[in-house]
């Protein structure tokens, strides 16, 4: 159970940070919009990872 929940906060920290590191480099470069995007597409890969440890297990 701690091991779970260490995990899932870690995972929500991570996307936290993603997000916000997406949108700095998605407004401050604008010619390259393409690499926020991609950094907040991984963001949300590993909230949706805790997603689905939170509901399935």
């Amino acid at each position: 159970m701690q091991n779970r929940d260490e995990l899932r906060n870690t995972l929500n920290t991570l996307f936290l940070l993603l997000a916000i590191i997406g949108l700095v480099l998605y407004f401050a470069f604008p010619a390259h919009h393409i690499w926020g995007l991609i950094v907040i597409g991984i963001g949300m890969v590993l909230k949706v990872a805790e997603f689905f440890i939170r509901f399935m297990f």
